[in-house]
C-alpha cells in the first residue's frame, strides 16, 4: 500500500524520541535527519523534503516544545500539522458554475488511467444527485471511445461521441447538447501521449480556448513517482491546471507524488483512485492523510465510507431486531453482504486509530467471510431464523453442502450464541443505548463478527 514504508520509517524515528524523557535540539535534528531520509527514500523531491523538515525542526525547537510533559508527541504533533500543510491543507472542492453545465477538462499521459478516472468522478457526482455527462475528445488511441462508452454504462453515465471529428468541435457541441438537456457538469476525456509533446498541448490549448472549462483536472498515476510530478509542472506551464487526480495510490508506491505535488505545482490534489472499481475513488483530505501515514488512523473516512455503502433503512430494521432480541442468521448474512462492500477488511481496519501498525504484518483473509456466508447459504429459511434446531445431524448436511467441517458449523453458531447474549443485555433497551453500543461493533456487531479475521 502507499506511504507504508514511510509510514514504517517515520515511526521508526519517532520511537526513539519517545524513549527520552525530555528532548534536546541535538535529539530533534536527528530525529528529523530520519525523517528527510524517510521522505527521499519516498520520492518526495529533495527541495520539498529538504524545507518540510525545517520548518518541523525550527518549530520543534521551540521552548514549548523542550519543555512539554510529553515533547516527543509533541514533535509528532508538529509533523502532522506540517504534513497536512505540505498536502495542501484542506480538502480542495471541484468547481461549480454558477451557470450550467460546469464543464471539466480531464487530461494526462497516456495510460494514467484518464479515461477510467473520468468516469469515477462522474460516477460519484451522481450519487450526489448530479447529472454528468462524459463526452469522447480522444480520437486518436484504438478503442478510446469503446472504453468510455464501457465505463460510461458501468457508471450510468451518458457518452457523447462524435466518431473521428475534430476533439474541439467534439468538445464544443457536448458543451451545448448538456446545456439543451439539462446536465449540470461535463467531462471532456482528451488524448493522451506516451510523452509530452507540442501537438499534444497545442490541442489541449485549443479546446481550453474554445469551450472555457471552469476546472482542468490532470490525471497522474503516483506509481510514477517523482516523474509524476514532473509531468504535473510541465502541464501546468503550459496549460494551467486546477487540480490533481493522482491514480493507483492503492498499489506498491512509495507516495512521493502526493506529498511532493501541492509543493511542487502550487495545485492541490482533489482526488485519489485507490483501486480498479469505478467505486474506488476517494476526495483527497490532506489532514486524513496526514493522520494515516502517521499511523493515527482516518476515522472520518470510514464513516463516509459506512455512509455512502451502508442501507440507513436496513440499519434501522436491524436496530429495531437486536432491541427485540430478534436478530437471526438472515440479519447476520445480510451484514456480511453489507461490510464486503466497503472493501477489503484489512483496508477498512487500518482507518480504526491504533489498530494500523498492529494489522501490517498481518495476514487477513477476506475469503474468511466468504466461507462464513457459505455456510449460512447451506442452512434452510427456517434454520437461519432459528438456530436452535439446528442438531448434529442437520449440521452435517450444512456441513457437507458448503464443503466444510461441522466443526466450521459449530464454530459459527458458537459465535452466534455468544452474540445473542451480549444484545440480550440492551434487549427492550431505548434507541439511545443501543446507538451507544453499536458504534463499537465492527460491521455493527459488538465484538467483532463470526467469520473476521481474528475470531476463534
Amino acid at each position: 500500500m502507499a506511504f507504508e514504508g514511510l509510514s514504517d520509517k517515520l515511526d521508526s524515528a519517532f520511537k526513539k524520541l519517545r524513549s527520552k524523557g525530555s528532548l534536546n535540539e541535538s535529539d530533534v535534528k536527528e530525529a528529523m535527519r530520519e525523517v528527510r531520509l524517510a521522505l527521499l527514500e519516498a520520492d518526495v523531491s529533495y527541495k520539498v523534503a529538504k524545507d518540510f523538515t525545517a520548518r518541523v525542526t525550527e518549530k520543534a525547537i521551540g521552548a514549548k516544545v523542550m519543555e512539554s510533559l510529553t515533547p516527543a508527541q509533541m514533535v509528532i504533533k508538529i509533523v502532522n500539522e506540517e504534513l497536512t500543510a505540505l498536502m495542501g491543507g484542506t480538502a480542495a472542492r471541484l468547481a461549480t458554475s454558477p451557470h450550467p453545465p460546469t464543464v471539466v477538462m480531464m487530461c494526462g499521459l497516456q495510460g494514467s488511467g484518464k479515461t477510467t478516472h473520468s468516469a469515477k468522478i462522474a460516477k460519484m457526482l451522481k450519487g450526489k444527485g448530479h447529472r454528468p455527462l462524459l463526452a469522447a475528445c480522444d480520437i486518436y488511441r484504438p478503442a478510446a471511445i469503446k472504453q468510455l462508452q464501457v465505463v460510461g454504462e458501468q457508471a450510468g453515465v451518458p457518452v457523447f461521441e462524435m466518431g473521428k471529428t475534430d476533439p474541439v468541435i467534439i468538445a464544443k457541441e457536448a458543451v451545448k447538447l448538456a446545456k439543451d438537456h439539462g446536465y449540470d457538469y461535463v467531462f471532456l476525456d482528451t488524448a493522451g501521449r506516451l510523452h509530452i509533446d507540442e501537438q499534444l498541448m497545442q490541442e489541449l490549448k485549443n479546446i481550453k480556448a474554445e469551450v472555457h472549462p471552469h476546472e482542468i483536472l490532470l490525471v497522474v498515476d503516483s506509481m510514477t513517482g517523482q516523474d509524476a510530478v514532473n509531468v504535473a509542472s510541465t502541464f501546468n506551464e503550459a496549460l494551467g491546471i486546477d487540480g490533481l487526480v493522482l491514480t493507483k495510490l492503492d498499489g506498491d508506491t512509495r507516495g512521493g507524488a502526493a506529498l511532493s505535488a501541492r509543493a511542487v505545482t502550487g495545485k492541490p490534489i482533489k482526488f485519489v483512485g485507490i483501486g480498479e472499481k469505478l467505486d474506488d475513488l476517494d476526495t483527497f483530505h490532506p489532514d486524513r492523510m496526514a493522520s494515516r501515514i502517521l499511523g493515527m488512523g482516518d476515522v472520518l473516512s470510514l464513516i463516509e465510507k459506512a455512509e455512502t455503502t451502508l442501507d440507513e433503512k436496513r440499519a434501522e430494521e436491524l436496530e429495531k431486531k437486536l432491541r427485540q432480541n430478534r436478530f437471526d442468521l438472515n440479519d447476520l448474512l445480510s451484514q456480511m453482504e453489507e461490510m464486503k462492500k466497503m472493501g477489503s477488511m484489512k483496508d477498512i481496519l487500518s482507518m480504526i486509530p491504533g489498530l494500523g501498525k498492529k494489522i501490517k504484518d498481518v495476514d487477513i483473509d477476506d475469503r474468511q467471510l466468504d466461507r462464513t456466508k457459505a455456510i449460512i447459504l447451506s442452512m434452510t429459511p427456517k434454520e437461519r431464523e432459528k438456530p436452535d434446531i439446528i442438531n448434529p445431524s442437520r449440521k452435517r448436511r450444512i456441513a457437507a453442502g458448503c464443503g466444510m467441517q461441522v466443526e466450521d458449523v459449530n464454530r459459527l453458531l458458537s459465535q452466534y450464541k455468544q452474540m445473542q447474549k451480549m444484545f440480550k443485555q440492551f434487549g427492550g433497551g431505548s434507541k439511545k443505548k443501543m446507538r451507544r453500543m453499536m458504534p463499537n461493533m465492527p460491521g455493527g456487531f459488538p465484538g467483532g463478527m463470526p467469520g473476521m479475521p481474528g475470531m476463534k
